[in-house]
């Protein structure tokens, strides 16, 4: 399952996993918001309440997209987090990892400020 997911003037398309969470993400498209940032990460909130899978945790990889179920939110890994201990993004409480971007560019995705609207939709 592909996405584009667009910022204002930046745009990056993403792999949703077969998944219970990519699913249930996927269903929900297309979706309108703005977003909040968290060192180098972006997220912003879901409809979709779905529980942690095996295998959630906190500790991601630049490129993830993440499902955080305290929000629920949509969190886009592409760098360091308030909570890093290295370069390695880690999230705040564990998540389930649902997908990908398939070109990670963390100096475009660093731009994106806080409030900036973003779409995400589905490429059939």
């Amino acid at each position: 399952m592909q996405i584009i997911i667009s910022f204002g003037l930046y745009r990056v398309e993403a792999e949703i996993f077969d998944t219970p969470t990519g699913r249930a993400v996927y269903n929900e498209l297309p979706l309108k918001c703005n977003v909040s940032t968290w060192g180098k990460e972006i997220y912003f909130s879901l409809n979709s309440r779905v529980e942690l899978e095996e295998g959630a945790r906190a500790e991601v990889s630049v490129g993830d997209l993440a499902y955080w179920p305290n929000m629920p939110a949509f969190c886009i890994f592409f760098g360091p987090t308030p909570v890093s201990t290295g370069n390695q993004p880690v999230a705040a409480s564990a998540v389930n990892i649902f997908g990908r971007l398939l070109k990670i560019e963390p100096r475009e995705l660093g731009k994106i400020p806080d409030g900036e609207n973003v779409t995400v939709e589905r490429l059939d």
